[in-house]
């Protein structure tokens, strides 16, 4: 029997097709995760292990690598890990960077946080100069006593003078805690003063308008 022109004609786009198709290759490995990856070509992160090259049909055609040397992979593995650190570290930053902007959303809330956090401080260190005070009136008191025993103090009794022992180093305690307040403080001013600039870049880029959609689609070279 003959086939009809038009017959042939409209074999000719399916048997191509199908040619082409049992040509086609399909590329699997399992990668360092244990995922199961799937291309059409070989794979980049399972250059240090086995892939598998299958046909259409699914039945093996070949099998591929590990295609790098011991010191390769080694490399390989370092680059790795160093660029998930990186992911990780710039992900922490960004999360850090949402929340101090939703703590902080302008700079009056900022300069609200700030204040009660040196405010806290002013109060704690008021406790400890009342405490100051009410040793320097003991240690009037105390001194008052010693002046029976100005030409002798060695016959002061032991319990007035262990009493003014104490206020002493009560007193120091006192003043090193207040001095450490203000170390605090300066601290703390540091500290929102280091919060503020990167606010005030963050503020500034979530107040920037976003470029128009057409002008981020155009290509480079239409603009």
């Amino acid at each position: 029997w003959i086939m009809g022109v038009g017959a042939i004609a409209s074999l000719v786009g399916p048997c191509a097709w199908a040619q082409q198709s049992a040509t086609r290759s399909i590329y699997t490995c399992v990668d360092r995760q244990g995922r199961r990856l799937t291309a059409d070509r070989p794979i980049a992160e399972c250059l240090d292990r086995e892939q598998r090259e299958l046909g259409p049909t699914g039945t093996v055609r070949r099998q591929i690598g590990p295609s790098l040397t011991e010191q390769e992979r080694a490399a390989l593995e370092v680059q790795r890990r160093k660029e998930a650190e990186e992911r990780t570290r710039q992900q922490e930053e960004r999360r850090r960077e949402r929340v101090l902007t939703a703590r902080y959303p302008d700079k009056a809330a900022h300069d609200v946080g700030r204040a009660a956090a040196i405010q806290l401080l002013d109060d704690v260190t008021a406790i400890a100069e009342k405490r100051m005070a009410e040793l320097q009136q003991q240690r009037k008191a105390l001194d008052t006593e010693m002046e029976f025993y100005q030409r002798d103090p060695a016959k002061a009794p032991m319990a007035l003078r262990r009493k003014i022992a104490e206020n002493e180093d009560g007193m120091a305690e006192q003043q090193r805690f207040v001095a450490n307040q203000d170390l605090e403080k300066r601290r703390i001013h540091q500290r929102f003063d280091a919060e503020l600039a990167q606010l005030r870049r963050l503020w500034a880029t979530q107040m920037a308008p976003a470029a128009p959609a057409s002008e981020v689609l155009l290509p480079a070279a239409a603009r």
